[in-house]
């Protein structure tokens, strides 16, 4: 039997809020393995992992559908019954997942050295400003 892991650790090990979890649950992204006697929502290392790709494409601006959309790739790409072209197609998608991902991954990056930049020029302007004030005098 698998290890079950309550919500509140699966929120600890995925840095994802109780909230968020629940909601991903609501908009049909992630589904509890089990629930316990009590009722309580119970994760495996499977839906751990699931969460924790849900939290890797929030930053890159991936939609709830496209989310849930690659979830099911990979859920078919687990099938051992799938045929060969509904293989082949589902490796194809997996792709532009990828090339998708990395597209966002430049973009991101891009948008990091802009502000990067500009923190640099910030850091220099107030170096100038301070030694302008130093060198000023205050003799007023």
């Amino acid at each position: 039997m698998e290890d079950h892991k309550q919500i509140g650790e699966a929120a600890e090990r995925t840095g994802l809020s109780l909230r968020t979890i629940r909601y991903y649950e609501e908009v049909g992204l992630i589904t509890p393995s089990a629930r316990s006697h009590g009722g309580f929502r119970l994760y495996t290392e499977s839906d751990i992992a699931r969460l924790m790709l849900v939290k890797r494409m929030k930053p890159l601006g991936f939609s709830l559908d496209e989310m849930r959309d690659l979830l099911g790739v990979l859920d078919e790409l687990e099938r051992t019954d799938l045929g060969a072209d509904a293989r082949a197609s589902a490796h194809v998608r997996l792709g532009e997942f990828e090339a998708a991902a990395d597209e966002r991954c430049a973009s991101l990056r891009s948008q990091l050295e802009t502000a990067e930049e500009f923190a640099h020029s910030l850091r220099r302007e107030s170096r100038q400003q301070l030694h302008q004030g130093e060198s000023g005098g205050g003799d007023q």
